[in-house]
């Protein structure tokens, strides 16, 4: 029975392993049940599901996967942590706890090894430091995933489902979307986390997309003109691409692009939908190679 998930007990078991919160890996515990109840319920964890937990902690919310899923792979990257993974998992015979780096996990052989039903469901309390290379790294390996439900900063929550136009709209909202349908669940308060976090937190879930929304010739170009728009912000996306390292293109090109998309040349990219943005790639990818030909 899942018993983690208050003040008291977690202090408990931090007491009885001597555990000090490492700064480097930043640490936050969950400690309300309701709000482990909730990324669980949010996640729709079934007894068919293998479930990847990233960064268990202690094993309060693993606990709960436990009791709901087929299998859990919990990844913890504090080797100190294991010692109390070992003691808190002991009842249970369907957790394997791996001492790694995910960043470093080859998580398609994990599905393959652990998944009877060929996908797996992610659900993680993200330290906010490596929230992006986190998730940019599950949504970019291309392993048949169903669903990423996390914890994260709320800024960062409400980047990810922000809409073209808005101030939160970034590159980052729109790597997700290209991979993933948004939904935030839950707003979460400091006074859920043992220690405290400066800033509010959220859960969302990122239904992962059995097909990209979008066609694109060249997906790596489209990536590399969201980047270079959203790097200088305050300039137009003319000026934007046309300074930007990753690129090659004259402002000449790049207002050809706009106009043949009968866009503005002074545009921002902060205005460009996701589809927009594979547009111009598309146009673009036409002027590099040296014609404007119609199929």
């Amino acid at each position: 029975m899942a018993y983690l998930s208050n003040p008291t007990e977690t202090k408990a078991v931090l007491d009885m392993f001597g555990f000090s919160f490492a700064k480097k890996y930043g640490q936050n515990f969950l400690i309300d049940g309701n709000i482990v109840s909730n990324i669980v319920k949010n996640a729709g964890i079934t007894k068919e599901d293998t479930v990847l937990e990233i960064g268990p902690g202690i094993g309060t919310m693993t606990q709960v996967l436990c009791e709901q899923a087929k299998n859990v792979i919990a990844v913890e990257i504090d080797k100190r942590l294991i010692d109390v993974l070992t003691f808190t998992l002991r009842d249970y015979d369907n957790v394997t706890v791996i001492n790694s780096d995910i960043l470093k996990c080859n998580i398609e052989e994990l599905c393959k090894q652990y998944s009877s039903n060929g996908r797996l469901k992610v659900v993680a309390n993200l330290p906010y430091y490596i929230t992006t290379p986190i998730i940019m790294g599950l949504l970019e390996s291309h392993v048949p995933l169903a669903n990423i439900t996390v914890m994260v900063q709320k800024e960062v929550a409400e980047r990810m489902q922000a809409e073209p136009g808005t101030k939160e709209y970034g590159a980052l909202s729109l790597a997700v979307q290209y991979y993933a349908k948004p939904y935030l669940a839950a707003n979460v308060p400091p006074n859920c986390f043992m220690p405290r976090p400066n800033v509010g937190s959220a859960v969302i879930r990122l239904d992962c997309l059995n097909r990209v929304p979008i066609e694109v010739s060249d997906e790596k170009l489209m990536f590399r003109l969201i980047r270079a728009s959203f790097n200088q912000r305050r300039k137009t996306l003319q000026n934007g691409l046309a300074n930007s390292p990753e690129l090659s293109f004259s402002k000449e090109e790049i207002k050809s692009a706009l106009e043949a998309m009968e866009l503005s040349p002074t545009i921002r990219g902060e205005k460009l939908s996701l589809a927009q943005f594979a547009a111009l790639a598309d146009e673009l990818k036409k002027i590099q190679q040296g014609g404007n030909t119609d199929e």
